[in-house]
């Protein structure tokens, strides 16, 4: 087999060490040296001017978590980097150590067999960063806002039955009533505002319970921590706007886009970034995402064609933005949406949409176009006449006879 790389070297890369296989070939037999590196700062500057010193042009390494972080950015000014995904680089069963992972991960990269991962710039891993912390924090929020409902449930108030956010205004004014003492459910139905739909009456029916002092404990301790959450988004959502500031073009190009919220597009713009070369088409990145279906094919059958596993945290926007689009009345989207939720059901067809965002945004990002809505009615233009088929099909399976005679242009 052809070698790509006769100078390269392969990471093993762990908490506490890295094992490195420099693999030479200088017009002889190949040549493997191995050695092992500690992580911290003046450890990896080491590995750095070992790997240098042996000549080498191409790193390899396996993305092990958030170890390979460090090492990357030692190395990333002085060689050509490749970051694997693990489960492409399997070694041979029952040969396993750091030395032989190492040495794999080395001929593998000498022959060219890497696929490397995608790695986006220091700017946009940073905006990631935020993005994903604060999704979490929203995530921590709403799990403390299902506590609150929890406790009210034990205790018997049925808050929930009758708000539809029990941390909104009117639901904050009771539960810190609730809090303070009051027992009477009149008083605390008139804590809500008039603009609630449920009557007075049902209100105070839904706050007659039994709150003991330690429901009043778990619900203050609870809105302390809502409380603090929604000040560290806030410091999110402005540290976001910081770092977005050399992507804010591109952003608010993908707003947009129907079912894109300003929150989607900052987590698109920070999963994906803005330059597109690195995925050499549509399908690339659809692909990367996870958002088409897996090949699984074995003796001419097809096995499987469940949606392979992507980006988890690019995918779960795309489709919320999908569902959103799904609601945006006379858009392609929507127009897509019905078409396939009639024959393939709602979850492939949301996906499909969640697809058709993805390929508007990369359009979008590669071309610096803006978006352009192709309207409810472009299956019917593009597909006329496979429509005039399906609808005369339809007439005659009513009991009419149907001919189709083309008009004159």
């Amino acid at each position: 087999m052809e070698v790509l790389y006769p100078r390269c070297a392969g990471l093993d890369v762990h908490k506490e060490s890295v094992v490195a296989c420099v693999r030479v070939m200088a017009g002889g037999p190949v040549q493997a040296t191995v050695r092992t590196f500690t992580t911290t700062t003046a450890g990896l500057l080491e590995l750095a001017d070992w790997l240098a010193a042996h000549g080498c042009t191409h790193v390899a390494m396996e993305s092990t978590g958030v170890y390979w972080k460090p090492v990357w950015h030692v190395l990333a000014s002085d060689f050509e980097l490749v970051l694997a995904n693990a489960s492409h680089i399997r070694n041979v069963p029952g040969r396993k150590s750091d030395v032989s992972d190492a040495t794999w991960i080395a001929d593998l990269l000498a022959h060219g067999l890497l696929r490397g991962s995608f790695v986006p710039p220091p700017a946009v891993q940073e905006l990631r960063d935020l993005t994903r912390t604060r999704k979490q924090l929203v995530r921590d929020l709403g799990q403390h806002t299902q506590r609150i409902e929890k406790v009210l449930e034990d205790a018997n108030l049925k808050l929930t039955t009758v708000l539809t956010d029990v941390v909104g205004a009117s639901g904050r004014r009771i539960l810190e009533a609730v809090i303070a003492g009051e027992t009477n459910p009149d008083a605390l139905a008139k804590l809500a505002s008039p603009r609630v739909k449920a009557a007075p009456v049902v209100l105070a029916e839904a706050l007659v319970g039994r709150v003991t002092p330690h429901h009043r404990f778990l619900l203050r301790e609870h809105l302390l921590m809502i409380d603090h959450l929604r000040q560290r988004i806030a410091a999110f959502d402005a540290q976001i706007g910081a770092a977005l500031e050399p992507f804010r073009v591109a952003a608010a190009r993908l707003v947009t886009i129907p079912g894109v919220s300003l929150v989607a597009a900052h987590v698109i713009v920070a999963e994906i970034g803005i330059d597109m070369t690195r995925f050499p088409t549509i399908g690339h990145l659809i692909s990367w995402a996870g958002l088409c279906p897996r090949m699984e094919q074995s003796a001419g059958k097809r096995r499987s064609t469940r949606i392979r596993k992507g980006a988890p945290w690019l995918k779960t926007v795309l489709v919320q933005c999908a569902w959103a689009a799904t609601r945006a009345k006379d858009t392609y989207l929507q127009a897509q949406f019905r078409r396939l939720k009639s024959r393939r059901g709602p979850m492939k067809a949301v996906v499909a949409v969640a697809a058709s965002i993805l390929t508007a945004a990369y359009h979008m990002l590669r071309e610096g176009v803006p978006y352009r809505e192709l309207g409810p009615h472009h299956f019917a233009r593009v597909d006329k006449a496979r429509l005039a088929q399906r609808l005369a099909r339809r007439l005659r399976d009513l009991g009419y006879e149907v001919q189709l005679n083309a008009t004159a242009a």
